[in-house]
């Protein structure tokens, strides 16, 4: 059966998250035609180079593309997965470490964009802010972040593992930051439709320690994103329908929360939150509120990497 496609995509970023979700999308044929920008023309076309390679080989219906970003407002939907040139120093609430960083450049990039019609997907961290500078900055409607639905896939494992249960059998969901104020949303958690004990400060550890592992011994999370990217295009591009923990305007914030999708159509669906749960995203909503008012006001270089 010939998987569902759409006509474009475009990837901003060519280091290891860009690398990675290139790859993916070349590996699962989701679009016709996939364009590629990076910091130069010379490392997007080298990427580009490298993807044909791998159609060749994998008989992918899926074309590669350098381009500058100009080129890619006819895209159906662009990932922004660039980063800035920064050495994060941080011990803890690692990923706002990139965040005077990675502003410039996002805003940069909003600036080019302004105005774009389709779906945006931002991986650059910290993915909460820099999702809200990207829409606010370029006017673009459809605008989310991957952060939580990394975050939520990462639960379910967890919880999968220490319950010894399989992964599918898992509804549940992790919402607010992507970081140390993420919200377990245990109390709405099931295990084939039942509700279930979570051990919540076990896989707290896991989700807070998994990231760092994986860095550690590779130089960083690529592929988890990727699969995060992958499975939110699926849902906002109307290939397929279901539920998506991703960075959306809510009130009076932008965090993470579940949008169940329809025909590419989203629609918010938080679950039933206790009392407890309900304190903990007030309070990631107000730690983004406050770090993003910080943002506005603090200049710093444009080094523009890739990521």
């Amino acid at each position: 059966m010939t998987p569902r496609q759409t006509e474009s995509i475009g990837v901003i970023g060519a280091g290891a998250v860009g690398q990675t979700v290139t790859a993916t999308l070349v590996a699962t044929g989701i679009t016709r035609r996939l364009l590629v920008a990076s910091r130069t023309r010379d490392q997007a076309a080298a990427l580009a180079a490298d993807l044909a390679d791998m159609r060749q080989a994998t008989s992918s219906p899926t074309r590669p593309e350098s381009c500058d970003v100009a080129g890619m407002t006819g895209c159906q939907a662009l990932v922004i997965a660039a980063r800035a040139a920064f050495t994060n120093a941080r011990c803890a609430d690692i990923r706002m470490g990139g965040a005077t960083a990675n502003a410039p450049l996002i805003r940069d990039l909003a600036h080019q964009l302004r105005g774009y019609p389709g779906t945006v997907l931002v991986v650059t961290n910290p993915v909460d802010l820099m999702t809200r500078l990207f829409a606010e900055t370029s006017g673009c409607e459809r605008v989310f972040g991957i952060g939580s639905n990394l975050d939520s896939a990462r639960y379910r494992l967890a919880v999968a593992r220490l319950l010894h249960v399989p992964a599918t059998a898992i509804q549940g969901h992790v919402i607010g930051e992507h970081g140390d104020h993420a919200v377990v949303c245990a109390s709405s958690t099931t295990v084939n439709g039942q509700p279930v004990t979570i051990p919540l400060t076990r896989v707290r550890q896991e989700l807070r320690t998994r990231p760092g592992r994986i860095s550690s011994g590779v130089g960083r999370t690529r592929a988890g994103p990727a699969g995060a990217v992958l499975s939110a295009l699926h849902k906002a591009l109307g290939l397929a329908d279901g539920t998506e923990e991703l960075t959306t305007h809510q009130h009076s914030a932008w965090l993470g929360i579940p949008l169940r999708f329809t025909g590419g159509q989203p629609l918010p669906c938080l679950p039933r939150l206790t009392l407890e749960e309900t304190r903990q995203l007030a309070a990631a909503a107000t730690k983004l509120r406050t770090a993003y008012q910080t943002l506005q006001t603090t200049p710093h270089p444009n080094r523009l990497e890739t990521s």
